[in-house]
């Protein structure tokens, strides 16, 4: 046993996202043909559900487990909602988004150029998480972001508009 264990060991990044997922097996599965995951790890407990999981897409790891009612730990199916977005940053939204739809996503935004200098886009996962796909296109200063978000702001906006029509 080292005498001392790193406080953040090698390969993992400050800040990591933990999903809970109805079937994290299956999760991890989706990740690897969606997002080119690589397994790290999974650990069954003694139920077969897993207890915990990772995988690493790009340069970051991704953490799952599967539900645990009986533990207050439920996915955003169960919930019916999620209130978070994964962002992934990637070279081609495009292909992501088109890899991902094949796996089994649902486009919950068309990828498209936006005003602070990304393709970006939205899918929503089998298990109910919600994934914005993003390449960068263009370098901007703060100003221009802040400018072009206004000037975007004053334009409508179809998914907003549909939902209000809606109710």
């Amino acid at each position: 046993m080292n005498a001392k264990a790193k406080p953040i060991p090698d390969g993992m990044h400050t800040l990591t996202p933990h999903l809970v997922c109805a079937g994290a097996a299956e999760a991890i599965e989706y990740y690897k043909k969606a997002f080119g995951a690589v397994e790290i790890m999974r650990l069954p407990g003694p139920d077969g559900r897993l207890i915990h999981a990772s995988v690493k897409i790009g340069d970051s790891i991704l953490m799952l487990v599967d539900e645990m009612p009986e533990w207050g730990s439920v996915g955003p199916k169960a919930l019916k909602a999620s209130p978070v977005t994964i962002h992934l940053a990637v070279e081609n939204a495009d292909e992501t988004i088109d890899r991902a739809v094949a796996a089994g996503a649902t486009i919950k935004m068309p990828a498209a150029d936006m005003f602070w200098g990304d393709r970006y886009g939205i899918v929503v996962d089998p298990f109910g998480h919600s994934w914005s796909v993003a390449t960068h296109i263009r370098d901007m200063t703060k100003e221009e972001i802040v400018a072009a978000g206004r000037e975007a702001m004053k334009q409508p906006c179809p998914e907003i508009d549909a939902r209000k029509a809606a109710r």
